[in-house]
């Protein structure tokens, strides 16, 4: 058994995070700048602290901390990410987060792992510029050219861990996560990622008269690949045991393209064939990301299990069941 520390243990993946490790017997602390989103956390202590805070990241060390799951970030979907309005945000409270998690961590004498949580974003654009394109390794990162802010703040805190991982401070584990799905989630707060978005607006539309009319935006040919959270979270734990120390993909290999997407979603919903599509102008990111997993599949020795119609299935059946409307 381990003591754990999850920073961002109130949201999506954090939540779910802090459920397997106290699943496995650990036990967990879980942080956060607000209150758990979905429900009682399944851990041993709580905290909502502020790791913009060198003294909250100290604070949150204490009492024998042995292996830190750090999650938290300023982060959403493409809506928010991606329109340049909160780049500001982004860089400058993610970096003074990661900074203050890896100083404490590294001045922890009890400490012995750190995992970050990094992104599909860190990659080069000219690698992604068409929906067919380069299956993205491991190596592809540097020379960089994220396309987005977001991007090149993850790629910074990577090179952050590795840095203290060189200085003996810690022993780092670094998860490139590609597209994580799952309930519970944000679905109508201008956070919400291209899958909930979709289920949120395809329910929508079934409980109007017909034809059910949804707007996409762009021409919806850009192409994606998207994780289950239960593969992701199986996915962090092996990688954290493991003693693997570069950075790591973490996803699945099943594209799909935006515009297929909600297609599946609508035929799910049962409305397939009545939908009028209306591509509109808005945030499309790089036309096609999709991650070379042979790394992955070498050094955690498994293959996600969830397919992508059983996560949307399961996803449109709780979006659906939330109500529907815009926050």
């Amino acid at each position: 058994m381990k003591r754990c520390l999850v920073t961002g243990a109130s949201g999506f993946v954090g939540s779910h995070l802090c459920t397997r490790l106290k699943a496995d017997g650990h036990w967990v602390r879980g942080v956060d700048i607000v209150e758990p989103r979905w429900g009682k956390l399944d851990v041993d202590e709580f905290e909502k602290c502020d790791l913009r805070s060198a003294w909250d990241a100290n604070a949150a060390m204490r009492d024998g901390i042995e292996w830190v799951f750090h999650l938290a970030a300023s982060m959403g979907g493409m809506g928010f990410v991606g329109t340049g309005e909160n780049d500001l945000e982004i860089l400058t409270h993610n970096m003074r987060i990661d900074l203050n998690v890896m100083e404490a961590a590294g001045v922890c004498s009890s400490v012995e792992r750190v995992f970050y949580s990094s992104s599909a974003c860190v990659y080069p654009d000219h690698l992604q510029d068409r929906p067919v394109g380069v299956w993205l390794k491991e190596t592809d990162a540097i020379p960089a050219s994220p396309d987005t802010v977001y991007g090149w703040e993850k790629l910074l805190g990577e090179i952050l861990m590795l840095q203290y991982g060189h200085a003996g401070k810690f022993s780092p584990r670094i998860a490139r996560f590609h597209n994580i799905m799952g309930v519970p989630c944000h679905w109508n707060d201008g956070r919400e990622k291209l899958p909930a978005a979709a289920c949120r607006k395809v329910a929508e539309a079934a409980r109007r008269p017909s034809p059910h009319q949804v707007e996409i935006w762009g021409d919806g040919q850009a192409v994606r690949s998207f994780c289950h959270v239960s593969d992701c979270v199986e996915m962090v734990v092996r990688l954290m045991e493991s003693n693997f120390c570069l950075p790591l993909n973490i996803g699945t290999d099943e594209c799909i393209s935006v515009k297929n997407l909600y297609e599946v979603v609508a035929d799910i919903a049962g409305v397939f064939g009545k939908v009028a599509w209306v591509h509109v102008d808005g945030p499309e990111g790089v036309r096609g990301r999709n991650a070379d997993l042979r790394l992955m599949r070498s050094v955690l020795e498994y293959e996600p299990q969830v397919s992508l119609r059983d996560a949307l299935t399961e996803l449109y059946g709780w979006v659906e069941g939330q109500g529907c409307t815009n926050g």
